[in-house]
This record gives structure tokens, sequence and C-alpha cells, in this order.
């Protein structure tokens, strides 16, 4: 049960993301998964593992952006070297 809902929740956020509704996975039989763009629509990918089948809907549509809190801001600036004194 896990397997397909680690699958359906990358195309709920791959929906919200590229603002398609119509996007649906198919499970066959021997536990693959493919991507439609909608009810009836020819697959977008072939048959793919758990994984596989994620990591290529997170790659579909536009991507978010990383969120960068301002801690993790001056934390960055505090690891660049500064330059030694002369």
């Amino acid at each position: 049960m896990s397997r397909s809902t680690r699958a359906s929740n990358a195309i709920d956020r791959l929906k919200e993301r590229s603002g398609n509704p119509g996007y649906s996975m198919t499970i066959t039989g021997s536990g693959h998964f493919f991507l439609t763009a909608g009810p009836g629509q020819p697959p977008l990918c072939p048959p793919m593992e758990l994984d596989d089948f994620v990591a290529f809907v997170k790659a579909q549509g536009p991507q978010t952006p990383k969120r960068i809190s301002k801690l993790d801001v001056a934390f960055e600036k505090q690891l660049v070297k500064k330059p030694p004194k002369a």
C-alpha cells in the first residue's frame, strides 16, 4: 500500500506544480507504474519501478524553488573563506 501512496503523492505534487489536474498513474499487473496526461491518453513513460517512476514524475513540469531561510543565508555567508590578512 505504501508503494502506491508514495507514487500517488508524487502525482499530486505534479498536478499542483503544473496546473494540470488530469495527470494520472497506472499500476501494471507486475507492479510497475506509468504516467498519463489524462484518461485515455497514451503513456508518457514506459512502465517503471517505484523509485524510477517517482524520480521521473518529480522531473516533469515546472520545478518549485528550494526554500531558503534567513538562517541558511547567514550560515552560507559564514562558510565563505575570508582572504588572509597581510
